[in-house]
């Protein structure tokens, strides 16, 4: 596997002012929840951040919700609340990261005899 390749997988839920991401550990965690409430978040969710998109979907650069955004949307700021209505609602979509390039030496120069 190349350095800083990884599968992401994230929750957009498309609200009415704003796009909604969560970032999940993975698929079937995800999946599992749904069907069986009593999986802890913390074995689905990989942190309990929400983060906007400012309207740019499932892409686009993504920042924190605010407590006013939240609340406007969900009617609470709490985030596990918050989770958990976005995990119900939300659609599943997952994404292979690619991975890092670049040169690995750079002290070494050109590797020409001095």
């Amino acid at each position: 596997m190349t350095r800083g390749e990884a599968n992401q997988t994230k929750i957009h839920y498309k609200g009415a002012d704003e796009d909604f991401i969560i970032f999940v550990d993975d698929a079937k965690a995800a999946k599992d929840w749904k069907s069986d409430k009593s999986i802890p978040l913390a074995q689905v969710v990989s942190s309990f951040k929400v983060f906007v998109t400012h309207k740019h979907g499932a892409q686009g650069t993504m920042d924190g919700a605010s407590h006013a955004t939240l609340e406007n949307e969900f009617g609470t700021h709490v985030d596990e609340e918050v989770i958990k209505q976005i995990l119900e609602k939300g659609t599943l979509q997952e994404t292979e990261a690619a991975g890092r390039t670049g040169s690995t030496n750079d002290s070494m120069g050109t590797r020409a005899a001095h």
